[in-house]
């Protein structure tokens, strides 16, 4: 299915009802889309189905929808308190997946105005409690793509800053290259009324908190992340894919990242992400082909440290020790300063 997880379908989805399904997660990992990369971190899987089983079951709580069932174990979905140990495999209610068909070098999205639920929303929703370092906003704001008034800002933010207020970012999710659009863009071509908008800014707003408020409790600060929504056969919003995991947040203890941040600050210092920034700058449609150099490997003590980040995490959010041994956060996260320094 793609670059971290697989999906294995149990019923299909139709026009008119949800599948079920299963995601593998693996632990495979991906920076700057460039797919899968050459190794693999120990536990990774198991800790991502983990941390996102936990955020699933306390938005339930919450009241929002989701299409989460449950992990499984001894071959059958299960709650996390029925749990025996860690899995790595969650069983989910599918909608289908409404590909827009690129014509004319443009994506068409006309498929969408005559639907009228049970599919995935073309789009990636980003809220942004700060711009750390790396921040693509940044990027964009250099680049005069969008400016400060964009967003609500009187001035361009620096790197590293709080901002007051969430913002609020979407980009297209559907795409062979995912491109930020407007608002204005994203409600046409998901053909979004005015109050399914406000719906999604809402939810957002509530999972931001959330989770911002979950992993205040051990010391990290939730800088930013993404979550990803479809409509149910009745047409009600529910949150899909994963949330609140070191893949889809980016998260800092004392301004040490938290997350995939961590192999990402690894490979910018390397030739090959400055081919891949090259070849996306050449053609934005087939930039991988123009990269000759793949990835080499991480460092074995980087890995193992990563590793045992995404482990301590998972144990510390949900309360639980599924994985014995890991040592203190803190700890870790010194020697991974130490080592990306």
């Amino acid at each position: 299915m793609g670059s971290v997880k697989d999906l294995q379908i149990i019923n299909h989805p139709t026009g008119d009802s949800t599948g079920v399904g299963r995601f593998i997660f693996s632990d495979r990992y991906s920076v700057f889309d460039w797919g899968e990369m050459p190794d693999h971190i120990p536990e990774k899987g198991a800790s991502i189905a983990l941390l996102s089983a936990y955020f699933f079951e306390r938005l339930a709580e919450l009241g929002i929808k989701t299409h989460y069932i449950g992990l499984v174990e001894e071959g059958r979905a299960k709650k996390m308190n029925e749990l025996k140990g860690p899995s790595h495999v969650m069983e989910i209610m599918l909608v289908r997946v409404l590909k827009p068909e690129f014509v004319d070098n443009r994506y068409d999205y006309s498929a969408y105005e005559k639907e009228r639920g049970n599919f995935l929303i073309p789009l990636e929703i980003i809220y942004r409690n700060s711009v750390p370092e790396g921040s693509s906003l940044l990027k964009r704001l250099k680049s005069g793509e969008v400016s400060p008034e964009d967003f609500g800002l009187t001035t361009a933010p620096e790197p590293g800053q709080q901002l007051k207020k969430p913002i609020y970012d979407v980009s297209t999710k559907l795409e062979i290259t995912d491109r930020y659009i407007t608002w204005q863009e994203a409600k046409e071509i998901a053909h979004l009324t005015d109050e399914e908008l406000q719906q999604i800014l809402d939810i957002t707003d509530r999972i931001n908190r959330l989770i911002t408020e979950e992993f205040a409790k051990i010391g990290l600060k939730n800088e930013d992340g993404k979550i990803e929504l479809a409509f149910d056969p009745q047409r009600r919003i529910m949150v899909v894919d994963v949330l609140g995991t070191l893949d889809e947040c980016r998260f800092t203890y004392k301004g040490i990242p938290v997350s995939k941040e961590i192999a990402r600050l690894y490979y910018r210092k390397t030739p090959w992400y400055h081919e891949v920034e090259e070849a996306k700058k050449r053609d934005r449609m087939n930039w991988k082909g123009l990269v000759k150099n793949p990835p080499e490997p991480l460092p074995p003590r980087l890995k193992e440290l990563i590793s045992l980040a995404y482990r301590a995490c998972t144990n510390m959010i949900t309360g639980r020790q599924w994985f014995p041994g890991v040592p203190p956060l803190p700890g870790v996260l010194e020697e991974l300063k130490a080592f990306l320094s």
